[in-house]
């Protein structure tokens, strides 16, 4: 991969662009095709329509946060190997972003009014632990994205077993997030205590509550 010197105000825009991409539904398009173009729809009843539309609102809310995480610190790293895989956590989310923006329209739903709050928030985290050190900023990135992969499995155990576009779907996200997550230990993040891990799962469940229901 060919990097680019851009100078900061280059950067910058490039990083509001980002920034408006991931807040504003169905803004962004995958440079993936999505894994769940091929399965077909299932015959889904009003409650579970509007379950499955609720874990899909909570998965597009955990990957704003990612997002937000590695827009904020992609700035600041400095390493080539460590930028390249802020870059590619990037650019993945961003498909992850435009799959479950595409399967919330499929079941007639929108994503979590709180999603700018979020993105802030995690903003403010990526930047924080970026400017601590690199080794730091990856492992916040690494903890996060175990963290959505363990929630993701947990979800697909709640769907509707005739759902396979919503399955799909989540297996492909919670295998790039895990894959993720490898990447940013071998990159150089730090491996946090299970304490640490503990009370993040404490956080990440509760904003990903307010998001089923919102």
């Amino acid at each position: 991969m060919i990097e680019r010197h851009l100078s900061r105000s280059d950067r910058l825009i490039a990083h509001f662009d980002s920034a408006l991409r991931t807040v504003v539904p169905n803004a962004v398009v995958a440079q993936r095709t999505n894994p769940a173009a091929a399965a077909s729809e299932a015959a889904l009843d009003e409650l579970e329509r509007r379950h499955v539309a609720s874990l899909m609102r909570v998965t597009h809310m955990a990957t704003v946060s990612i997002q937000g995480l590695c827009q904020g610190q992609a700035g600041l790293i400095k390493l080539p190997d460590s930028r390249r895989q802020i870059m590619q956590s990037q650019q993945e989310a961003m498909d992850h972003l435009a799959w479950c923006n595409q399967r919330l329209t499929q079941l007639h739903s929108r994503t979590s009014h709180f999603i700018p709050v979020c993105y802030g928030a995690s903003l403010g985290l990526g930047l924080t632990a970026g400017s601590v050190s690199e080794r730091i900023g990856l492992g916040v990135v690494a903890a996060t994205k175990e963290l959505m992969g363990r929630q993701l499995n947990e979800q697909l155990l709640k769907l509707p077993v005739s759902d396979q576009r919503s399955r799909t779907l989540f297996r492909q996200i919670a295998a790039d997030n895990t894959h993720h997550a490898q990447l940013a230990i071998e990159a150089g993040g730090a491996r946090f205590p299970a304490p640490i891990k503990w009370g993040m799962r404490l956080v990440v469940g509760g904003m990903l509550k307010v998001a089923y229901y919102t």
